[in-house]
């Protein structure tokens, strides 16, 4: 499992899985926490139970269908519930995201009162003109949550106070995309157009990393000083290293399936 390196506060703890260290056997080997590809249910089962052990807190799962609806966690929120991200005050409750190439995005605040994680591919990133989509829908729960569980007056700015981590997910050197994908996010934000590279007619390599960085800034956030993690190199690319993470588009096609990492984000 990798840490997190962010300057978070003391009580906020965050990792992200890698595939080593399960019970599934191939094409899922080994850590897969999957439940919706085909591994045995037993191994997943099992597997969930490594990463709980390991964080010593509870990971809530969620049904990801690449949207934006945000669910705030409380103690008895069911894994399988749909959304596509969530955030807690709760302590020993974990904020959990599950990819093979989404960007996995986390997020805490410098008082450490609340903590959140977004799965952001490019349907739930791009979301819709003029409204936006997962990260926008997220960091107005989160400031929300924030100012109630903090005195109001420690705040004079919910983004300053914003912390995000971005984790690994499919480089801009292997996600090839369409035309559609450019333009939607360009209806958007017409700079977004310096994130993508021509690749073939009608074909483009999109930067997910770097389009998530524009969105955090459009909502006032320092990417220089409270944005960390993934920085679109070739270490942080899901496809270009198989020994360390699944990868949807690299293995589907060739092992029938794959696997699923997790991104987690708690207080202590």
């Amino acid at each position: 499992m990798l840490p997190v390196d962010w300057p978070a506060p003391p009580n906020i703890r965050a990792l992200f899985t890698i595939r080593a260290g399960g019970h599934s056997v191939p094409p899922f080997d080994s850590l897969n926490l999957g439940d919706h590809v085909s591994d045995a249910v037993q191994a997943v089962a099992a597997n969930r139970q490594v990463l709980a052990q390991a964080i010593r807190a509870r990971p809530v799962f969620l049904r990801q269908i690449h949207g934006a609806h945000v669910l705030v966690l409380q103690n008895d929120t069911p894994d399988g519930t749909q959304a596509d991200a969530c955030l807690t005050s709760l302590p020993n409750l974990a904020c959990t995201i599950m990819v093979a190439d989404c960007l996995p995005v986390l997020f805490t605040n410098t008082h450490g009162t609340a903590v959140a994680a977004a799965h952001a591919g490019w349907r739930g990133l791009v979301g819709e003109p003029g409204v936006g989509g997962v990260l926008e829908a997220v960091f107005k729960h989160f400031g929300a949550l924030a100012l109630e569980n903090t005195a109001q007056a420690a705040i004079n700015n919910v983004a300053n106070q914003t912390l995000v981590w971005l984790g690994p997910c499919i480089g801009p050197k292997a996600f090839e995309v369409g035309n559609e994908v450019r333009t939607a996010f360009m209806a958007h934000e017409t700079q977004a157009e310096q994130h993508f590279t021509p690749h073939g007619p009608g074909k483009w390599l999109a930067d997910l990393p770097a389009l998530a960085r524009q969105r955090v800034a459009a909502l006032g956030l320092n990417v220089a000083t409270q944005v960390f993690g993934n920085d679109g190199s070739d270490a942080w690319c899901t496809v270009a290293n198989p020994s360390k993470f699944f990868s949807h588009r690299r293995d589907a096609a060739v092992r029938g399936s794959t696997g699923r990492m997790a991104a987690c984000i708690w207080r202590v």
